[in-house]
């Protein structure tokens, strides 16, 4: 009966954030090496199926970084990255596209599986994500950054209650398609939709002072302080992409944003759903 009561006040808890995000966009990044795991893919994906069952409007674009090495390893070429960034010629580009595109219908089958509304978006297509070369020290091919977001497919799904699912490609006024780093992406995207949340899926718990302490685990942020944990070196290499995607999102007019752990057991829900929360969020 106790564990049956315990069930009944998870819901309750629930019930203001389903009545405040009823009909709110979460804009929700999936990328690493967690998203080639089938068993935390297919828990993320029911999490996100839940969400829209609930009347959240979820969007959710997803990476490919872990697939697109291992083709190329697989194809005998190499990769070359700078500042994290893969060095795309026009042979690298298509094995990009090839293994986003593979990754984002399995992404959309695996949905529909669970019940879920879905869509299918390529950014580079009718001018969704328009793009153009990335300015760096070393020439980096082609690798775009986003100039602008044409939101009207996406709302258009999300009336018709889809989750969007949106492969990060761009193309630009040059005619030439770009890769696309997913977390710029889904920063832009959760900004262009003046989304209620940008959330960041990740295989560590959040933001930790110091990361061989668990109990130094930060669970709220501002801007300001994000900046000085950068400065002291407490926020440092791939987490530091991903603090500037969510201060990239704040700026664009986005309410608050996360950095959450997807290797636990539903932990979107517990982040959205409930008071304690379970990764980092940072705010303006």
């Amino acid at each position: 009966m106790q564990d049956i009561i315990n069930k009944a006040h998870v819901l309750i808890e629930a019930l203001p954030y389903i009545k405040k995000f009823h009909k709110k966009i979460t804009v929700i990044k999936y990328g690493g090496s967690i998203l080639g795991d089938e068993k935390i893919r297919l828990g993320v994906l029911e999490d996100i199926v839940f969400l829209s069952y609930m009347g959240l409007r979820p969007v959710l674009v997803h990476g490919g970084g872990p697939n697109i090495s291992e083709k190329m390893k697989s194809s005998g070429k190499k990769t070359d990255f700078v500042d994290g960034m893969r060095v795309t010629d026009a042979e690298t580009l298509k094995i990009v596209e090839e293994e986003l595109v593979s990754l984002n219908r399995k992404i959309v089958e695996e949905i529909e599986k669970l019940g879920g509304k879905v869509k299918s978006l390529n950014g580079k297509d009718n001018d969704l994500i328009q793009a153009q070369k990335k300015k760096s020290k070393i020439d980096l091919g082609l690798v775009g950054e986003v100039v602008r977001v044409d939101t009207s497919f996406i709302l258009k799904e999300l009336e018709h209650e889809a989750i969007a699912v949106i492969c990060p490609m761009g193309k630009g006024r040059d005619g030439l398609v770009y890769n696309i780093n997913a977390d710029e992406v889904a920063s832009n995207v959760s900004g262009a939709l003046s989304a209620e949340k940008l959330v960041l899926l990740t295989n560590v718990k959040g933001i930790m002072r110091n990361s061989e302490d668990p109990n130094s685990f930060i669970a709220a942020l501002t801007e300001e302080e994000v900046g000085g944990l950068i400065r002291d070196k407490v926020i440092q290499e791939g987490m530091i992409p991903k603090v500037k995607a969510c201060i990239l999102a704040l700026d664009k007019g986005v309410k608050k944003t996360h950095i959450i752990d997807a290797r636990i057991p539903h932990a979107l829900l517990l982040e959205i759903f409930t008071d304690e929360g379970i990764g980092t969020e940072i705010v303006k």
